[in-house]
């Protein structure tokens, strides 16, 4: 099997929500953080011939990078990575997947009280300005029509704040505050279908490619009275 560009994509991007990953049989692949606040769900361009447990991601994307135009080669217990004359391989063990954590099932996301899309370059500005100000999560609430999206401190009222208007596509009636930690939004770059629920979890869709993140908000978070 040779690994595509949009899957190496995906396996990067997941090692940094959890070092370890469960690849079911298929082209899904699901991860889930270590403070299970955090649910990602990919449709990859490759087709895997079984289940296999990485206890390391990183370690193995970084074997993946030691061969021009990988090659994988599965067995029982390991695969065979190799460039495509075959000369240059490493065989990789998998690790059993009762050490590895992974996702029980897939999150069926309720009904949205509030949608918008959130394009590349404004979720740039806002990591940008995070790191900038030295702050570490992003409120969403109304302001004159729009949604107002505001890098800030919660617990500092007079502390520097940046933030950016964007339209709806859902607009609740009820008054709302909706927060999300910076360091939760580990996504890959492109452009996002946001859906939030007053359940207090939000999901972001890529729309470039088939990449779901699932992401719990903050306790300070609030819907209505």
């Amino acid at each position: 099997m040779e690994l595509q560009e949009q899957t190496l994509n995906v396996l990067k991007n997941f090692s940094d929500i959890n070092p370890n990953l469960i690849i079911k049989e298929g082209n899904t692949i699901r991860t889930i953080s270590e403070a299970k606040n955090v649910v990602a769900t990919a449709i990859v361009d490759n087709e895997f011939p079984q289940t296999i447990g990485i206890y390391d991601l990183k370690e193995f994307i970084g074997v993946l990078s030691l061969v021009d135009q990988p090659n994988l080669k599965f067995a029982e217990e390991s695969v065979t990575v190799s460039d495509q004359s075959g000369r240059s391989k490493v065989r990789y063990f998998f690790s059993p997947e009762e050490t590895l954590t992974a996702p029980k099932k897939d999150i069926v996301f309720p009904e949205s009280d509030v949608s918008f899309t959130l394009e590349s370059n404004t979720l740039n500005r806002l990591r940008s300005a995070a790191s900038t100000l030295g702050h570490s999560e992003v409120s969403i609430t109304p302001s004159d029509g729009m949604l107002t999206l505001s890098v800030l401190d919660e617990g500092n009222a007079t502390s520097n704040t940046y933030s950016i208007d964007v339209p709806y596509t859902i607009k609740p009636d009820q008054d709302f505050k909706f927060v999300v930690k910076i360091s939760n939004l580990k996504i890959l770059p492109g452009n996002y279908e946001v859906n939030i629920s007053s359940k207090m979890i939000s999901e972001f869709k890529n729309t470039d490619t088939n990449v779901r993140y699932c992401i719990a908000l903050e306790k300070s978070s609030k819907f209505g009275v």
